[in-house]
């Protein structure tokens, strides 16, 4: 049996991924709605590694949730059925109730993908209400980012792995 995803790293946070026919059009090309899947689904698996639990029960304990306030993406190359690629989770920023992820795709080769920017926001459970960002959250993230500051930040890689001046 093939896994479709899964986690290959967690410092820095990576997860590997192959395009099923299924997300793909009749043509072949991966359909623009799946992207956002898979940015979804690399964050769930990043806060259960955050938390070494599952994510959601994690923040049902908590008292928090994390829905997406902004979702953005930068499409360097078309995917298709059966490619590869991974997915590395940086923490961009961090603030008072948003936090914002940077997620780049690269595949086999080394090229980029996709690049994307998930902006989610806290909320209490069963309010929908934003709140500050709970200490728990804050303090995962922080910790995360130092973890990986000693790492090569793919933002900063052209698609040739140039470093911008």
């Amino acid at each position: 049996m093939t896994s479709t995803e899964y986690v290959v790293s967690e410092s820095p946070f990576t997860v590997r991924r192959m395009v099923r026919w299924g997300e793909c059009d009749p043509a072949g090309v991966v359909y623009t709605a799946a992207f956002s899947d898979y940015v979804i689904s690399v964050a769930e698996l990043f806060y259960g590694s955050l938390f070494g639990g599952t994510p959601q029960a994690v923040k049902n304990h908590h008292g928090f949730g994390t829905p997406t306030r902004a979702l953005d993406f930068d499409f360097r190359r078309s995917l298709w059925p059966d490619d590869i690629f991974d997915v590395r989770v940086d923490v961009a920023e961090i603030r008072t109730r948003t936090f914002t992820l940077l997620m780049t795709a690269r595949c086999a080769d080394g090229e980029i993908a996709f690049i994307a920017r998930l902006t989610p926001i806290c909320i209490r459970r069963g309010e929908r209400a934003s709140v500050e960002m709970p200490a728990v959250l804050r303090s995962a993230l922080e910790q995360y980012r130092t973890r990986c500051e000693p790492h090569e930040s793919v933002a900063t890689r052209t698609p040739a792995g140039d470093m911008h001046s």
